[in-house]
């Protein structure tokens, strides 16, 4: 992110799953400063990604923050004082280096748990993580491990 994530654009950009943004991006729902309500997601999202007082004060007043608040809020990942999509394509790269099923299953495990009941969230990931830990790419893993080199992930 860099520049402005406001009304839509933050309702966007809390749909993401992470977030990059430059030092001097500027984050907020404004929409009640002309009469309007973040209805496309903001409102939904962000208590959900911030303290709740925060969220409620923010979408109160419309008022913006900054990255470096974003980021100590946990609405972003990595504040750059360059390109965001430099450092948006770093982080990008140190998640494609890891084994595909094991991003995929953990992806799938992040997202949907949280909707899980308590008495059937292990048994729920046990069937999204188990066939990972039988794979072949957790066998080559561990080979490349032991062996002292880099993995070459076949997503099997």
């Amino acid at each position: 992110m860099d520049g402005y994530a406001l009304a839509g654009g933050m309702e966007i950009a809390l749909a993401c799953d992470m977030i990059v943004a430059n030092r001097n991006a500027k984050f907020g729902i404004p929409e009640v400063k002309r009469g309007l309500a973040a209805a496309a997601g903001g409102l939904i999202r962000m208590p959900r990604q911030m303290p709740f007082r925060v969220a409620m004060e923010f979408a109160l007043t419309g008022e913006f923050f900054g990255a470096q608040r974003a980021y100590e809020l946990g609405i972003i990942n990595r504040v750059t004082d360059g390109p965001a999509l430099d450092a948006a394509l770093e982080l990008a790269a140190a998640i494609g280096a890891n084994g595909p099923l094991a991003v995929k299953a953990s992806k799938q495990v992040i997202v949907e748990s949280r909707l899980w009941p308590e008495d059937q969230m292990w048994k729920k990931q046990q069937e999204i993580v188990g066939p990972v830990f039988v794979s072949e790419d957790a066998r080559e893993g561990a080979a490349a491990f032991a062996e002292k080199r880099a993995p070459n992930w076949k997503g099997k």
